[in-house]
């Protein structure tokens, strides 16, 4: 039987500085387990990509992402950047301790610091999908475990993260008004998947490997992300305030299925180009483009080993 080991990377700066806080916490339990472990704290953009690039399974087993959707999303693009070495990896673990950690609820780990340890101790282990997406700063791909917007939800989300003394699902609410006072011009775009090609005017765009983003906007509520495909939730054309706002409603209940001016459907590639550009991105919260022309999206069914709470399978 496998012995297993914990590297923790531990981003300091998560939940607006609250995860260092939890340092103690993560500890004392890991100590009373009697596990092998270590705790390293990220030093800033871009240093969990490279530690979970430089963390070899010979060592540590299980690579855990302790921080929030940006953690976790460096962490398996430097994994990835393993495999695409040809390199073995660690599985992945995570501990919600981030902002909205919509990766988390995406793959059953909860919110609960001390239920996220009973799960990691546990060792359940399930395939985790990934999606990667191509162009705008990232030609060569960037991966991402959670999911990807396209237009109202990433300008809400550049907003949110600009806030400095509100945090969380309060964040986003005065990111959503604000972007509603802007309410900006939706690009002419086209995409397609699944032979299947729509050329419309669109304010949003989501693709999903996980259920939800934001904190409280269920784009994907039946996703999976070990069903090997990727969740689309888009709006069919150009619409105005009013409609935008009980769209938005909806989907802090996942119920916008049947709205009409919104389309839901699975694929495990999409392409999409816009002409006069305006495709403003973002994958797992992170920026992928303000101003692109195309993007290329597609899934990697079963990339990545996840411990998680099988029982909620």
């Amino acid at each position: 039987m496998e012995k297993i080991s914990f590297r923790i990377i531990l981003n300091p700066k998560a939940g607006k500085g609250r995860a260092l806080g939890r340092k103690e916490e993560i500890c004392a339990r890991m100590d009373q387990s009697g596990v092998k472990y270590e705790i390293v704290l990220t030093e800033g953009i871009g240093h969990a990509t490279e530690l979970a690039y430089a963390s070899d399974p010979a060592q540590w087993s299980v690579l855990v992402s302790a921080g929030g959707d940006g953690t976790a999303n460096e962490i398996v693009n430097g994994l990835m950047r393993r495999v695409e070495e040809g390199k073995k990896i660690p599985t992945l673990g995570v501990l919600a301790v981030g902002r909205g950690n919509d990766f988390a609820c995406g793959v059953d780990i909860p919110d609960k610091l001390d239920k996220g340890l009973d799960i990691l101790l546990a060792n359940h282990r399930r395939p985790l999908d990934l999606g990667r997406v191509k162009g705008g700063d990232y030609p060569q791909g960037r991966y991402f475990c959670n999911g990807l917007g396209i237009g109202f939800d990433t300008i809400v989300g550049l907003e949110a993260a600009k806030m400095t003394h509100v945090h969380g699902f309060m964040a986003y609410v005065f990111g959503a008004l604000k972007t509603f006072i802007r309410y900006p011009k939706a690009p002419q775009l086209c995409l397609r998947y699944n032979g299947k090609e729509i050329c419309c005017q669109s304010h949003q765009i989501n693709i999903m490997n996980g259920r939800r983003l934001g904190g409280i906007f269920w784009m994907a509520p039946q996703g999976k992300s070990y069903d090997g495909l990727l969740d689309l939730c888009m709006l069919r054309q150009k619409i105005g305030r009013a409609t935008m706002a009980n769209i938005m409603f909806r989907y802090t209940k996942g119920s916008q299925a049947v709205h009409p001016m919104v389309l839901m459907d699975k694929a495990a590639r999409f392409s999409i180009s816009a002409p006069q550009r305006g495709l403003v991105v973002h994958a797992d919260g992170e920026k992928i483009c303000v101003d692109g022309d195309a993007l290329e999206v597609e899934i990697f069914p079963a990339a990545l080993s996840l411990i998680t709470d099988i029982g909620g399978l």
